[in-house]
């Protein structure tokens, strides 16, 4: 930050299923931390903690736009509950039901989908290997690497894997091994997907730049778009992942994501804090 604030730094803590965030609401002006005070917002026990930390700022072409860190620090493109979430909020703080959300990855649409729950399209997913990345030229729905394992851009890049039993992997030792695979030059998000139906599926996650998490958007929008190329499922799935379910429909206009969110407390990091 190039200036803390005299009164401190505003934030919202915020949870789509047990993905939480940091968003700092930067309409009124201001800029984002630092990554090096990023990092330490995330902290657990010395800071607020968080999955990712978001930022909202005004747009000329759209209604918002969205800034996304990883837990570490790095940056992200996309962060699907993240976004559910700044829209609920943005939607009850004005009345409307639809809303657009400028990110690093595209200008997206969320509108209020009734009952408290909040839908998402995350465009479509990108299948190319330059573009999600990857090292080089492979088969992207085969990719050579132990257990077969498929690729795919959600605006951040994915890596899932289809096993009998997703408790059996050790998600610990598995996760980071493959986040810094060498095929992915910007790392990966992880995801075990154990195909419970047609139409239904279970999903542990490790997040790029953070770690285990309850639940991520983007992976579960991943999965289940890699779920159907293998035509292991459906189009449109339930996704169960440990903090609850997503519902998930890879449309013609896009990947919709919809569930629940929560805005749980408001609170300041103190200048004192900021500037240690």
């Amino acid at each position: 930050m190039n200036q803390i604030p005299p009164a401190g730094l505003p934030f919202m803590k915020m949870h789509g299923l047990g993905n939480d965030f940091v968003v700092i609401d930067l309409r009124a002006g201001g800029s984002a931390p630092p990554a090096s005070v990023i990092a330490r917002i995330a902290d657990r026990n010395f800071g607020v903690g968080f999955d990712q930390l978001a930022t909202i700022s005004g747009d000329d072409r759209a209604d918002l736009r969205l800034r996304f860190w990883n837990a570490d620090g790095s940056t992200s493109a996309a962060c699907g509950n993240a976004t559910r979430c700044i829209a609920r909020f943005v939607m009850d703080e004005t009345g409307a039901d639809r809303l657009s959300l400028r990110t690093d990855h595209a200008i997206l649409l969320a509108e209020d989908a009734g009952g408290g729950v909040t839908r998402i399209n995350m465009g479509q997913p990108v299948l190319d290997w330059r573009a999600i990345p990857l090292a080089r030229p492979v088969d992207a729905d085969h990719l050579p690497i132990a257990g077969d394992p498929v690729a795919t851009g959600m605006g951040n890049p994915h890596m899932t894997f289809f096993v009998a039993d997703a408790d059996a992997v050790d998600l610990d030792r598995f996760g980071p091994e493959h986040e810094h695979h060498p095929l992915y030059p910007e790392r990966t998000n992880v995801e075990i997907v154990e195909v419970l139906s047609h139409d239904e599926i279970r999903l542990r996650i490790w997040e790029r730049g953070t770690g285990a998490t309850l639940a991520s958007g983007s992976c579960s929008c991943a999965a289940a778009v890699a779920a159907a190329r293998r035509g292991l499922t459906g189009r449109t799935l339930r996704v169960h992942v440990p903090g609850g379910e997503l519902q998930i429909d890879w449309r013609e206009d896009g990947v919709w994501m919809a569930g629940p969110t929560a805005h749980v407390f408001s609170g300041v990091l103190t200048p004192a804090w900021l500037s240690a």
